[in-house]
């Protein structure tokens, strides 16, 4: 059913029809946003937990933090 949708050829109308519709100086604007929803909805699905560093005292590691 999808087979052919995303030639090359296709993806160069789409993104000239956005960049008439958008205007240039949204465009670049609209794929930034995009790209941080995206990097955003992994990183909740993935449960990543960033620890808050090693304490020089001991040498213990403290509790994760987790990122909202």
């Amino acid at each position: 059913m999808f087979e052919g949708l995303f030639q090359p050829m296709h993806l160069l109308v789409i993104f000239g029809i956005a960049l008439l519709v958008l205007g240039p100086k949204k465009l670049p604007e609209l794929g930034k946003g995009l790209g941080e929803s995206v990097r955003g909805f992994k990183a909740a699905i993935a449960g990543k937990e960033e620890t808050a560093g090693v304490n020089a005292q001991d040498g213990a590691r403290e509790q994760p933090v987790v990122k909202n």
